[in-house]
């Protein structure tokens, strides 16, 4: 192959692998201009490990009800693309929330929620994670933690 052929292939795949990249990330973005807002309670985790260097370690209450097997029969599984029904508040009723496995364990969203270094604190509280939730699709965003008064 000529150099100046791989310089195509090159560049062409640079270009598609930053295309996608912003993509996934306008993505991301549409869904916490525009998603709808639920509040997923944070279950008990090792206090041990709660907070470790700028990150929280997050498991949710939600997760707990959902197997972490592809052939559950439990209500909140529907079909092979692993979508949660939450009903967490009244107004997000029938709210579909797209889930994953991920080393055995039901992730939503997120595993961790990252913080400015010094304010570990303000999070200490937390009991809820706030999402941003894109109806269609299930895709949820974590985009917040909050305390009791919510």
């Amino acid at each position: 192959m000529k150099a100046s052929a791989k310089r195509v292939l090159v560049v062409a795949a640079t270009v598609l692998v930053l295309g996608g990249v912003n993509w996934s990330i306008l993505a991301k973005e549409r869904i916490k201009t525009n998603g709808e807002l639920i509040l997923l309670a944070l279950a008990p985790i090792d206090p041990r490990s709660l907070m470790q260097g700028d990150y929280m370690a997050l498991r949710f209450a939600i997760a707990n009800q959902i197997p972490a097997t592809d052939s559950g029969s439990i209500a909140l599984l529907v079909g092979p693309d692993r979508v949660a029904v939450a009903n967490p508040d009244q107004h997000a009723a029938g709210l579909r929330i797209r889930y994953r496995i991920r080393n055995g364990q039901v992730w939503i969203g997120t595993n961790a929620y990252f913080f400015e270094e010094g304010t570990a604190e303000q999070y200490a509280n937390a009991n809820f994670g706030e999402f941003r939730v894109d109806r269609d699709s299930g895709e949820a965003v974590l985009v917040g933690l909050r305390d009791d008064a919510r």
